[in-house]
């Protein structure tokens, strides 16, 4: 259960229940002690009532006053501990092992034959005791002999001493009461204390605890000036590497804040590129569309059709433009089929060029309800990038197919054939490492735009057939 309390809950409470045993083993300690030396002392009092009855009971014998020596082991008797309740007595026993006189006659009778006899379930010893005798009971009681001798070493008697069991008892409930009274004033003083202290430890750690908890949602500069400063050497350790782990967390961001700078300028880079290929590409067709006009605008057919077909080149630039603005709705047509005759005119100087010869199939079977100027711009970029992979004198297809659900327009050519993986290769390189030959990622971009596909159809053997097909309504994003 401690292990789940908080750490700086666990330190000071742990100094608290440090300071509480402590208490109470140096309080059993103490009393220990205490009983021990009360029984010491208990038996030198013994001593010292020996040394005067001895002392003084010798001219009694030699008188043999049984009188005088009763009186005088009363009132010896009356110093030792326990005497008032009668846990201790003092008996004179004469050289023939009987009681001459006995503080308690009741329990050691005048006369009694002792010396020799079992007394309270122990022998004592015979007559010849020559030095102090002593024996301690089982259950704690003292039983001593010593001799009385004259002047001249003749043994006169005996001091016979009995100090019961109960006089070396503690008296435990006052020993309780006093034990109490320490604990209770230990735990009152030093408790509070063992607290204090814990706290003041464990605070670094969870001034610590906090920071690293606030990593990674504030600034690592802002919390490396608040990390506390402790002489401790392992939280000064911690500290460093939480200070070590900001450093880092702030390089990390500023190289990722580079990177993200680095990565816009190259947006901006390849979508300036895109802006340039999606317009020159028309550009290339009206100049072409110009010069035809300067040497055949004499003729009323070809001067018209040129004009519509600058006109509609002119538009899709515009409309290229206007797209880059996207908080302006582009207002435009829906696809005719004569756009298909714009953009084939647009790459017939390129075609011209490579002798490269164009077949051209359309097929509309319902009404074009898709934008005009994606679609242009698709087509334009497909036959660009076909005339190109069919090289000089190669070949190349074209077909517009349109019925009420799809609009589908496609290119084939003979060039090198082209597979669905490498189709992926070829957006992925165009779209990430070449600005030049945005055709078919702008083709894959704008298919994904508008809910539709571009995808090479895996039927053409030998040959390379790109399929751009897209949902014929006005808004790819409705419902069909």
């Amino acid at each position: 259960m401690l292990r789940r309390l908080p750490y700086r809950v666990q330190i000071p409470l742990g100094l608290s229940l440090a300071v509480l045993i402590a208490a109470v083993l140096v309080t059993a300690v103490s009393a220990q002690v205490f009983s021990r030396s009360a029984r010491a002392e208990t038996l030198a009092q013994v001593d010292r009532a020996v040394a005067l009855v001895i002392a003084q009971v010798r001219p009694m014998l030699v008188a043999d006053d049984t009188w005088r020596v009763f009186s005088l082991l009363r009132d010896t008797a009356g110093l030792l501990p326990g005497a008032p309740l009668g846990h201790a007595r003092l008996a004179v026993v004469d050289v023939d092992g009987r009681v001459f006189a006995a503080s308690d006659p009741l329990r050691l009778e005048t006369g009694r034959p002792l010396l020799g006899e079992a007394w309270h379930g122990a022998p004592l010893p015979r007559e010849g005791v020559t030095r102090s005798w002593r024996a301690s009971r089982e259950d704690g009681s003292v039983l001593r002999l010593d001799p009385i001798t004259s002047d001249d070493g003749q043994t006169l008697g005996y001091v016979l001493t009995e100090i019961d069991a109960a006089v070396f008892g503690a008296d435990w409930p006052a020993l309780a009461g006093n034990a109490l009274a320490g604990i209770v004033l230990a735990v009152a003083l030093l408790l509070p204390a063992g607290w204090w202290v814990g706290q003041r430890m464990t605070r670094p750690v969870e001034r610590l605890a906090m920071l690293i908890g606030r990593i990674g949602r504030e600034e690592p500069g802002k919390l490396r000036a608040q990390l506390p400063h402790t002489a401790d050497p392992e939280l000064a350790r911690i500290g460093d590497a939480v200070a070590q782990l900001m450093d880092e967390l702030e390089r990390r961001r500023e190289a990722e804040e580079r990177a993200l700078s680095a990565e816009r300028l190259a947006a901006v880079g390849r979508m300036t590129a895109a802006v340039a290929h999606e317009i020159n590409n028309p550009l290339a067709g009206l100049l072409t569309a110009t010069r035809t006009l300067r040497l055949r605008g004499d003729a009323n057919d070809v001067r018209e059709r040129t004009v519509d077909l600058i006109d509609r080149g002119l538009q899709q630039i515009r409309s290229t433009v206007t797209a880059l603005l996207p908080q302006v709705r582009v207002e435009e047509r829906a696809l005719d089929p004569d756009d298909l005759d714009d953009v084939l005119t647009l790459v017939q100087g390129t075609a011209e060029r490579l002798d490269i010869r164009i077949e051209r199939s359309l097929e509309v079977e319902s009404a074009l309800r898709v934008p005009s100027a994606p679609l242009r711009q698709v087509m334009l970029n497909m036959l660009l990038n076909a005339l190109k992979a069919a090289g000089e004198h190669g070949r190349v297809e074209t077909a517009l197919h349109a019925d009420a659900e799809f609009v589908e327009f496609s290119v084939a050519n003979d060039g090198q054939p082209v597979d669905a993986e490498r189709l992926r290769t070829l957006i992925a390189a165009e779209g990430g490492r070449d600005p030049q030959g945005f055709g078919l990622w702008v083709c894959q971009e704008l298919a994904s735009h508008l809910h539709g596909s571009f995808v090479p159809d895996p039927s053409a053997i030998d040959r390379t057939r790109l399929v751009f097909r897209v949902p014929n309504r006005e808004d790819p994003a409705s419902p069909s």
